[in-house]
């Protein structure tokens, strides 16, 4: 049996510097997955995914919590690439208010966001997961900013490389861009071959690397890569819901992750990546389901706190929901927002304050920032700046 478990290479010379650039044999690769092997972590994932579909019914605003489990997924995909934003960034920008960090960062992440949105509600509306839909996505995480003069949409007309400072000294060197149509068009009939009978999550996991491997644009390539696992995972239906993203857990394991990548180019080492990828994917689900249990809990108990107040509960409430969006303000943007008077919107923020619900940033006199640090700590767990 033919093994196209490690590609092949093509020489090249540029400047009398020759280099080699690598070409992928198509999926799924020979000798077959031994998935005896991964089984037992196949399972624990599999389990972890119908865990998370599972509660994914019970949310009692589901719609807020993918709404901010999608920030955080583009907070943390963009910062394995270098921004420095933060998730109060995010929404302080997204909210058009004032963020701490550079506006460029900002807005590579908040580009994050608008692109995994429309691939979701692409596939939502019966569109097929493409090479277009690929290139409409990109399009959109590359707009504005650093990546506007990176081809946004396009597949990449020249070389590129990972790692070093030219084709010659880097660490990996994709397909030369005359032959990357071919490629991706072999990943394109792998997405839609009805015949694979591989698992979803071991399908999933050789289409992420096929990708990388392939690195068909000038930038956003990793990123694009991780937003693909969960809209395969939701086209595929194995989650019900986009609420598990593996951006964290490759953060927190970045070099064992390129180092894996980098095995399965070279020595077809496909088990031992997979293993990686699916024990990625059980730690991601618990993650989603224990961040799940910290905001019922949180939301549980602040509730009891305001529904014990007098008239003003009702203020607060409406205060209090809105927070959840944003969960920081200043009494002058939550009056003009809520069309809340000044008073009220002061009154009902320092009652919050009073009830251990929110707290007081600055310890000014005027421009006071009030914010729901509880809930945006659950909600930033793991995102600290590389």
């Amino acid at each position: 049996m033919l093994n196209t478990r490690v590609g092949t290479y093509t020489n090249h010379s540029v400047a009398g510097e020759v280099y080699r650039s690598y070409n992928p044999h198509k999926l799924p690769p020979q000798p077959a997955i031994d998935l005896t092997i991964l089984s037992s972590k196949l399972e624990k994932a599999n389990l972890a995914l119908g865990e998370i579909n599972a509660i994914a019914k019970t949310i009692p605003n589901a719609a807020l919590f993918i709404y901010m489990y999608v920030r955080k997924e583009a907070l943390l995909s963009s910062q394995i690439e270098g921004t420095q934003s933060s998730f109060s960034d995010l929404l302080l920008f997204e909210n058009q208010q004032k963020a701490k960090t550079t506006i460029d960062d900002v807005e590579e992440v908040s580009n994050y966001v608008q692109a995994l949105n429309y691939g979701l509600n692409q596939l939502q509306k019966g569109f097929p997961l493409s090479l277009r839909l690929l290139r409409e996505i990109h399009a959109i995480l590359l707009q504005g900013g650093r990546g506007a003069n990176k081809q946004p949409g396009e597949f990449r007309t020249s070389q590129n490389w990972i790692g070093g400072t030219r084709p010659g000294n880097a660490l990996f060197v994709p397909p030369a861009p005359e032959h990357l149509i071919t490629f991706l068009g072999d990943l394109e009939n792998f997405l839609h071959d009805e015949s694979c009978n591989l698992p979803i999550l071991v399908k999933v996991g050789l289409v992420h690397i096929q990708f990388e491997t392939i690195h068909p644009f000038l930038d956003g390539n990793g990123r694009l890569g991780r937003l693909l696992i969960t809209l395969l995972l939701c086209e595929w239906k194995a989650l019900n819901k986009p609420v598990l993203y593996l951006s964290l857990y490759l953060k927190q394991n970045r070099q064992l992750y390129y180092d894996l990548l980098q095995r399965v180019r070279n020595d077809g080492c496909y088990e031992v990546w997979l293993e990686f990828f699916l024990d990625g994917i059980a730690s991601s689900a618990k993650q989603v389901i224990s961040t799940t249990y910290q905001l019922d809990s949180l939301f549980k108990e602040d509730s009891e706190k305001i529904n014990k107040l007098g008239r003003i509960k009702y203020s607060c409430i409406k205060v209090w929901e809105y927070m959840k969006e944003l969960p920081q303000v200043t009494v002058s943007s939550l009056a003009k927002i809520l069309g809340m008077s000044m008073p009220t919107a002061r009154s009902c923020l320092n009652t919050l304050v009073q009830e251990g619900i929110l707290i007081e940033a600055t310890g000014m006199q005027r421009d006071k920032l009030y914010i729901y640090k509880k809930y945006l700590s659950i909600l930033e767990q793991g995102t600290d700046p590389i």
